[in-house]
């Protein structure tokens, strides 16, 4: 019997066959209990499901069938989970080390958003630096995504009576910040735990439709934050990305 919250961990994927098992090692050597893990396949016709069906027996649920988008399979992985809290953690992506979400966790169960820092990694499993400065909890509101992604998605364990559905409609690519926006517009406390929580695979969709991605976030931002003050925003990013390279 665990005195501590239930989490729900959520992993989708899609022909992620050379990724998807370190994902799901990286969950299930957690020592934080109870987790409940969710796998959201899909239809994968790359061996994925082979790879998934190794460890059914430990997954609360998974399941592989067509999906409209990367987005829709995390809604049908939100519908399944029953913990208090919930966190994603898509195929490719893991968590870094077996006591992280421990860590997270400890002490800090009340708050409605707990989280942490992030590295980007690659295929090679080199890291480097989260390209945002993470705020702390303070700092932290709704607007602070006007800067972007300043907390990585899959460093967000967050109650899930506060988390929604993605929203399907206009977007493609950026519905993980459309989303961040929306739990942080419900957020009466966080905490933020000053270690490294994730390691994020590079080369998601963000990043291979960047331009779309840029157009889709300004879009976003201009829905939550109005016109002005999201270009206001986009000056300041843009001015302090000349200054960085004229530093350098």
């Amino acid at each position: 019997m665990y005195n501590n919250p239930k989490v729900s961990i959520i992993t989708v994927s899609r022909n992620a066959a050379p990724f998807i098992e370190r994902t799901i090692q990286s969950v299930l050597e957690q020592s934080y209990k109870p987790v409940e893990y969710i796998v959201i396949d899909g239809a994968s016709a790359d061996g994925t499901v082979d790879i998934i069906k190794k460890y059914e027996h430990e997954l609360h649920h998974w399941e592989s069938a067509p999906d409209k988008s990367h987005f829709d399979a995390m809604n049908k992985g939100l519908a399944q989970a029953t913990g208090a809290y919930v966190l994603f953690m898509n195929a490719g992506d893991k968590i870094a080390n077996p006591h992280a979400l421990k860590n997270m966790m400890e002490g800090h169960a009340d708050a409605d958003l707990i989280y942490g820092r992030a590295l980007y990694t690659d295929e090679f499993r080199a890291t480097r630096p989260w390209h945002k400065e993470t705020p702390l909890p303070g700092d932290l509101s709704d607007r602070s995504f006007l800067n972007g992604m300043v907390i990585c998605h899959h460093c967000m364990v967050v109650k899930t009576s506060i988390a929604p559905p993605y929203q399907l409609g206009p977007w493609k690519i950026a519905n993980d910040i459309d989303w961040a926006i929306r739990v942080m517009k419900n957020v009466r406390s966080a905490h933020f735990n000053d270690d490294v929580f994730c390691l994020y695979l590079e080369g998601g969709l963000s990043a291979k439709h960047r331009l779309q991605a840029v157009r889709e976030r300004f879009s976003i931002c201009v829905k939550h934050f109005g016109l002005v003050p999201t270009i206001g925003q986009q000056f300041k990013i843009l001015f302090e990305i000349i200054k960085r390279r004229r530093i350098s």
